[in-house]
């Protein structure tokens, strides 16, 4: 795909996201923003019985790269486990964007990451929760 192409599929993301809202109820919810730039983005994260995601939303507001981000991120985690989101790689992220990015603009990107990342964990594991009660 060419450098014209992947701006024209950012362009039409940040106008017409993905799985944009929010999610109630859900398994878990984080939010963060970054006070660099003022990116903000919330996450919305439904489990299945079977452990995995079953449902996801984001919403917030900010630059085209952390919105795309969100949106290319919250598409490619249905399906995957409580573990597989803890696992879930920056690089695994840039692959999904397909461009480069200058330092200012990672930051941008990895918000959803991050949001991702600081909700899983948030979750106690179901094995260390069975043995308490």
């Amino acid at each position: 795909m060419t450098a014209e192409m992947y701006r024209e599929q950012m362009i039409e993301l940040y106008r017409s996201p993905m799985n944009f809202g929010e999610l109630d109820p859900n398994t878990f919810s984080y939010e963060e923003d970054n006070p660099l730039c003022g990116d903000v983005i919330r996450m919305d994260v439904l489990l299945g019985e079977d452990g995995r995601v079953s449902d996801v939303r984001w919403s917030g507001d900010g630059c085209a790269v952390s919105q795309v981000s969100a949106s290319l991120l919250t598409e490619d985690i249905m399906g995957k486990t409580l573990d597989e989101l803890k696992n879930y790689d920056k690089q695994d992220l840039l692959d999904l964007l397909g461009i480069p990015l200058s330092m200012a603009r990672m930051k941008c990107a990895m918000l959803s990451l991050k949001v991702l990342k600081a909700g899983a964990y948030g979750i106690p594991d179901p094995q260390e929760m069975r043995k308490h009660l």
